[in-house]
């Protein structure tokens, strides 16, 4: 009777597993989930990609140090290539992203809220590694180690920064805090 029983148990769990098989690939195949990024996820969808990214970059996280309380130099360095890389789509303090950065999907989040969600490691492994399928790019292999730390430490600073500290930072001097580009002589020279 037992042996009956687990066989059962083990079918159903086989049939339920070739089940989701086949409706994944009737889904895959006859296109009916929409891809457009003019229309935003499903819930399911979002719930699953989110949770998968925010799992995937917790375990994967670590092995670099990242200054608790950084001087005012490295913050600035990081400003500069948040400014000109990152403000387009993320904004910045005072200003908003650009336009066009609102049609993605996922949406980009406001880093000056959202970077609260994530401890400096974290930061750090996005931006060195960016995310797939959200247009978030993987920085490392265009940037220093040295400049990977300044930018996760001026984001993981973002959320408690001013307009006017930002302005001050990337150099603008009140021009746009936006996603105005650093003047070229601002931004760190790359090996």
């Amino acid at each position: 009777m037992k042996r009956q029983f687990g066989a059962g148990i083990a079918l159903g769990i086989l049939g339920t597993v070739l089940a989701a098989v086949a409706i994944w690939i009737v889904v895959v195949y006859t296109g009916a989930y929409n891809v457009a990024a003019s229309e935003r996820h499903t819930d399911a969808v979002r719930w699953t990609l989110d949770t998968a990214m925010r799992r995937s970059v917790s375990s994967r996280a670590g092995g670099v140090e990242i200054p608790r309380d950084p001087p005012e130099d490295l913050l600035a360095t990081g400003a500069g290539l948040y400014a000109g890389s990152c403000a387009h789509c993320h904004g910045a303090p005072g200003g908003e992203p650009e336009e066009w950065s609102r049609g993605m999907r996922p949406e980009p989040p406001r880093l000056a809220e959202a970077a609260t969600e994530w401890m400096p490691e974290e930061i750090h492994w996005i931006v060195a590694n960016g995310i797939r399928m959200s247009a978030m790019p993987a920085f490392g292999a265009h940037h220093t180690p040295e400049e990977l730390v300044a930018l996760t430490a001026f984001v993981d600073a973002l959320p408690g920064l001013t307009p006017e500290d930002y302005a001050a930072l990337t150099g603008t001097g009140g021009e746009s805090a936006g996603a105005a580009p650093v003047p070229a002589g601002d931004a760190p020279a790359r090996p």
